[in-house]
């Protein structure tokens, strides 16, 4: 579509422009979803990249690493059932209590070295310590480096902090979880929710069954993550 058209169509119909300024789960990965199916000698490496801080990290309860049941790793298995030909690193530059600050820091140095395909970042949880606006700021540089080496970029809205109430408005997440979604919709880039389906399993009494500590999840947590990536990697 031509920048004319684009402009008309904006300035006529507000709604077309929020409508493209949102990546489509369908298509945002088509690329990859093709190099994913080809096989050797034909394929190459696909780099799954994951920023972020304890929860993509692994952490569990006592400072125990659950590496293989941290939703990086749930992904890469569920990735290998649905891809058997694809060759699949998964990356984790996560760091256990860093928020966006910190990690924007060593993105270059840290993040952009390892040449990801697809880069998933989640700060949230730790961000709300954190001036808002300088957490924007760290997330839009992050996301401007990444689209500037065409990296295919993906955020997580927050996983529980069971000390908060995430079904009451206002609650010290709900602000970081509306800038991930605006930052997604500005950019054109993907958005996993897994915040919301954590909502909905504290609407049903049931939060405590996907935790293994106060604010890091179990294996159960972690595919709930899961199922929320994996519908950007739909054939």
């Amino acid at each position: 579509m031509n920048y004319k058209r684009f402009l008309l169509l904006s300035l006529l119909f507000p709604a077309f422009l929020n409508a493209q300024s949102i990546a489509d789960s369908a298509t945002y990965l088509s690329e990859i979803k093709k190099e994913l199916v080809t096989q050797w000698p034909k394929n190459r490496t696909i780099n799954l990249v994951f920023h972020g801080h304890s929860v993509p990290a692994g952490f569990w309860h006592d400072h125990e690493v659950h590496t293989l049941e941290s939703y990086p790793y749930l992904t890469l298995g569920k990735l290998k059932e649905q891809y058997p030909y694809a060759v699949i690193n998964v990356i984790v530059t996560a760091i256990g209590g860093e928020n966006s600050l910190k990690g924007q820091k060593r993105f270059e140095s840290e993040v952009l070295n390892h040449k990801p395909d697809v880069l998933f970042i989640d700060y949230a949880l730790n961000d709300r310590f954190s001036d808002s606006n300088a957490v924007k700021e760290a997330w839009e540089k992050m996301i401007q480096s990444a689209l500037a080496q065409n990296i295919k970029v993906i955020l997580l809205t927050p996983s529980p902090d069971q000390r908060l109430d995430i079904l009451a408005p206002g609650n010290p997440l709900e602000a970081h979880v509306q800038q991930i979604k605006q930052l997604a919709e500005k950019y054109r880039i993907g958005l996993a929710d897994p915040y919301e389906q954590f909502k909905k399993v504290a609407a049903r009494g049931e939060l405590t069954n996907y935790m293994s500590h106060v604010n890091h999840p179990n294996k159960k947590g972690h595919e709930l993550i899961v199922n929320e990536l994996l519908k950007w990697f739909k054939p």
